[in-house]
């Protein structure tokens, strides 16, 4: 392992690999454990996700729904609960795959934003979006879901006194995968330092259906490529991601595309830049 390759590695906090079943299930409970302390400092009750019917929203929705069961258990209180969020564009082209969520996690609440008309009236308000080309168009507008996503959550939040859930990882983190003040933005994000596969295992261990834990991951932003999976946008894939920050060596080409993109998007993971203090 290189100096870079570490110096990354720390910087994410990764999660060694699991070594056994019972690593994968302390794993589990430490971050259970992580939500409802979160929880409990904030002095709220009620926690908000958005679902997309991913691996990575049903993992981190079923840990969140678990950590507000034991709080109910532990406390007597009924106050504390998960409300699943569906956030659908007019009609999700996976939507079965978003049920199958949804059953999954047993939220104590459901609730559904289509965030359609919110995004066509920015697209249509704008002549600077409208004087783009198609692709172009495409992609800015595939922003301004995941950014109207994010308002959305907030405003549910808002309104019942609760913290939005993050779903970010390791593996999207190095990569800068993610929409800044967008999915990126959230009160905790209790995946944090997992790799995809880890993800995928503590999904499986907390008994998602193999068609969600072997799902092909999709921010599934754009119309003109609907479903388009991760790893043809990151052009490595995950196994090899999930490696470099495991640690392990993998082919100069594919460390390449890793090294970029973590020094193109470094921007998403830091503060707003400020003036420098001179006092």
């Amino acid at each position: 392992m290189h100096e870079q390759q570490q110096a990354i590695i720390q910087t994410l906090q990764v999660t060694p690999a699991f070594t056994d079943a019972a690593a994968l299930q302390r794993e589990i409970d430490r971050r259970k454990a992580f939500i409802k302390d979160t929880l409990r400092a904030s002095g709220l009750k009620v926690l908000v996700l958005g679902i997309s019917g991913g691996v990575d929203s049903s993992t981190a929705g079923r840990l969140a729904q678990l950590s507000v069961q034991e709080l109910r258990e532990e406390t007597g209180d009924s106050a504390w609960r998960f409300i699943a969020l569906r956030l659908p564009h007019n009609t999700q082209h996976d939507e079965e795959d978003a049920q199958a969520a949804l059953a999954f996690i047993a939220a104590d609440q459901l609730e559904t934003v289509n965030i359609a008309a919110s995004v066509a009236g920015i697209r249509d308000a704008s002549a600077s979006v409208m004087a783009l080309t198609d692709g172009r168009r495409d992609f800015v507008l595939g922003n301004v879901k995941a950014r109207i996503r994010m308002v959305a959550q907030y405003a549910i939040a808002n309104a019942h006194a609760g913290l939005v859930i993050g779903t970010d990882h390791a593996a999207e983190a190095v990569m800068g995968f993610f929409t800044k003040f967008g999915d990126g933005a959230c009160d905790m994000a209790p995946l944090t330092g997992l790799v995809k596969g880890q993800v995928r295992a503590i999904a499986a261990s907390l008994g998602a259906p193999d068609k969600l834990v072997g799902k092909v991951p999709t921010a599934d932003l754009e119309e003109l490529a609907p479903g388009k999976p991760d790893e043809l946008a990151h052009g490595i894939g995950y196994a090899e991601i999930d490696a470099f920050l495991h640690g392990q060596a993998i082919s100069p080409a594919a460390e390449a595309v890793i090294l970029k993109a973590y020094a193109n998007t470094q921007h998403k993971r830091d503060l707003p830049l400020v003036p420098a203090f001179t006092g």
